[in-house]
């Protein structure tokens, strides 16, 4: 089993060159400019590597890029053989990777919580205390109020 620092180098090295060879060794129309590879994970025996992807685009375009990588995994495996001299060349797959879509969704609820708290904001802009605006007693302040209210308390226990 390897060490985890020699995975993530592998997983380094897998991400640039399928980039690179996305970028300029494959004419395939369905992987045009619109893929970004934006992170590749290696098991630890070194014997599979996942490339998460996103493509900016429709769903259409999502679908033809997930063909055209399907297409290419094998072209892209030995350019991997190639650069990394390992042993065993980890077999590629490929996953559309989910943080757009996670990131688009925090985003919305964002929005949603800054649309209530501005309702709050409006709401609460007139609004006054239901008490005294200084609820807090001072020292000083009331004893002879403490002392009537005690006074009054003994006499109702008295009788």
């Amino acid at each position: 089993m390897a060490d985890n620092a020699r995975a993530k180098r592998l997983a380094d090295l897998i991400r640039e060159v399928v980039a690179q060879k996305l970028q300029r060794g494959i004419k395939d129309p369905r992987l045009g400019s619109h893929v970004t590879i934006t992170d590749t994970r290696v098991t630890g025996d070194l014997r599979e590597a996942t490339v998460f992807y996103t493509v900016y685009g429709d769903d259409e375009e999502r679908q033809a890029a997930a063909a055209g990588l399907e297409s290419a995994k094998g072209i892209l495996r030995s350019e991997v053989g190639k650069a990394a001299g390992v042993k065993f060349t980890p077999t590629l797959a490929f996953v559309m990777d989910a943080l757009p879509d996670t990131a688009k969704n925090i985003e919305d609820l964002l929005d949603k919580a800054r649309q209530s708290d501005a309702k709050v904001r409006e709401a609460s802009a007139n609004a006054r205390y239901a008490g005294e605006p200084d609820p807090y007693r001072k020292p000083g302040e009331d004893d002879e109020d403490d002392e009537a209210d005690a006074a009054d308390e003994t006499d109702d226990t008295a009788k």
